[in-house]
């Protein structure tokens, strides 16, 4: 990927303006006010701007753009209505007029920190583009949120945002990775990027489950999401108040073991009498740290992955830690009522014991509590222990002697509970020795993996699989 450099906002927007070919509409609700001011106050606005509105009155906006069912106005539908409506009116209006233009519209929808601050700042933001006069145009789309404590900073960083996302659709769209290391331009650590979609007929060799991976290994976030359509999730709108089991694991494979960990956790997850079945969703998280356990990130590794997630029907997290206390505090930003982590045993002595260890000179007490709360629950699968019949459990784990009175209080108090009725044949099944089975095209591993995993991985030629190999690229 070639170097960049970083411009000024102002300087942004003047190139734009000053590209004869780009010719668009603004259309900004809520907070959002700021975008299309630099491009007005940089100078040569009329060679850009076609139109800027701001329907801030909701029965305006519900006029123009019409009702959403949810009564919400900062929300992803409404950003997609807004692109809708106004590209279809920049096309209606001014094809016939401006036939060799690039049409393009933004728009946002955005709440900003409240007086109260009970209302952090959040929105979404679009950009509908063209690349030539003649194709039908491309969506980047994203959930943003403001990390500033006061208003005023926070809408001159939208501002910023806004100019730098037109900027990249027009200026880095050759370079997806490029165009989302640009959104941080001049606003670093003022925002973050919990999702981005972009689509379109000159992206379609994308694979929005990448720039999910490249949202949080570029500091963007800390927690992006795609469901198993491979298109970005957003947290907010997806875990919002709802119950979520999350299963941790490298998922390199997926093997019978992770799916009887998956299915038989989930189970006794939502059978709990203070867990609501109907709002309960499962989600499989692999972290940054686990995607780099043997060096750099390779993408075609975590596209493998995301290929047999994906064809389990998972709903996928990356995260940007192994911490689990730091993962808890991400999940409960979205206000999650029950949460139940799926941990094989050896896991969770590891866990216990590092923590230990770390802190046992002091504030032990305060980090079991960050990790260990009331409305998370620890579903334990069992291992084999070498040289013994008896299998490794959360009510025989072998912890640090002087914390085994804290353990009992998590074991009595059923934070910390036994997964049940998992399938004992299959205990001895480990990823690492699959994979290498996988990788010499050793027989027999299929016996140890799904079968839709088995299908997949011949189809694709994933992990390694000696066969034509399918390579990605932008």
């Amino acid at each position: 990927m070639m170097e960049r450099k970083i411009l000024e906002t102002e300087q942004k927007a003047l190139e734009i303006n000053l590209d004869e070919v780009i010719y668009g509409t603004f259309s900004e609700i809520g907070a959002g006010q700021e975008v299309a001011r630099y491009f007005f106050q940089v100078g040569a606005a009329a060679g850009t701007i076609a139109k800027t509105m701001s329907a801030y009155d909701k029965v305006y906006s519900d006029k123009i753009y019409g009702v959403e069912p949810s009564g919400r106005y900062v929300c992803e539908s409404r950003v997609y209505r807004m692109l809708d409506h106004e590209y279809e009116l920049m096309l209606s209006r001014l094809r016939l007029e401006r036939p060799s233009n690039n049409f393009f519209v933004f728009a946002d929808t955005v709440s900003a920190i409240n007086y109260t601050r009970t209302i952090k700042g959040s929105g979404w933001m679009g950009v509908r583009f063209q690349l030539n006069p003649d194709a039908e145009p491309n969506d980047f789309v994203l959930q943003v949120r403001m990390l500033d404590n006061n208003n005023q900073l926070q809408q001159q960083a939208i501002g910023i945002l806004g100019v730098n996302m037109i900027y990249a659709c027009y200026r880095y769209y050759d370079s997806p990775e490029m165009m989302l290391q640009s959104l941080l331009d001049n606003v670093k650590g003022r925002v973050a990027i919990d999702m981005v979609r972009l689509n379109g007929p000159d992206f379609k060799a994308v694979d929005n489950r990448l720039l999910a991976l490249k949202l949080v290994q570029y500091g963007l976030t800390n927690f992006s999401m795609f469901g198993p359509d491979g298109q970005g999730v957003h947290p907010s709108e997806f875990l919002y108040r709802k119950n979520v089991m999350v299963v941790r694991g490298s998922f390199r494979p997926a093997t019978v073991v992770n799916l009887d960990m998956i299915q038989k956790g989930f189970e006794q997850f939502r059978k709990e009498e203070d867990v609501d079945s109907q709002k309960s969703f499962l989600l499989a998280e692999i972290t940054l740290d686990n995607l780099a356990s043997e060096g750099a990130i390779d993408d075609q590794d975590f596209l493998d992955r995301a290929d047999v997630l994906c064809a389990l029907d998972q709903t996928v997290v990356i995260s940007s830690t192994s911490d689990q206390g730091l993962f808890i505090k991400h999940l409960d930003e979205y206000k999650v009522p029950r949460i139940g982590m799926v941990i094989g045993v050896r896991e969770l002595l590891e866990l216990i014991t590092d923590k230990f260890y770390q802190h046992k000179d002091g504030e032990l007490l305060s980090v079991f509590g960050r990790i260990f709360k009331k409305h998370i629950r620890f579903y334990v699968y069992p291992a084999m222990q070498e040289g013994s019949a008896e299998l490794m459990t959360a009510k025989n784990l072998p912890v640090p002697e002087d914390v085994k009175f804290l353990y009992k209080h998590l074991l009595d108090n059923k934070q910390i509970v036994d997964i049940t009725h998992f399938n004992k044949d299959t205990l001895h099944v480990f990823s690492p020795k699959i994979l290498k089975m996988i990788m010499d095209n050793e027989t027999g591993w299929e016996n140890f993996v799904p079968k839709k995993v088995v299908a997949i991985i011949k189809e694709k030629s994933l992990f390694g699989f000696p066969s034509e190999q399918v390579m990605f690229q932008y």
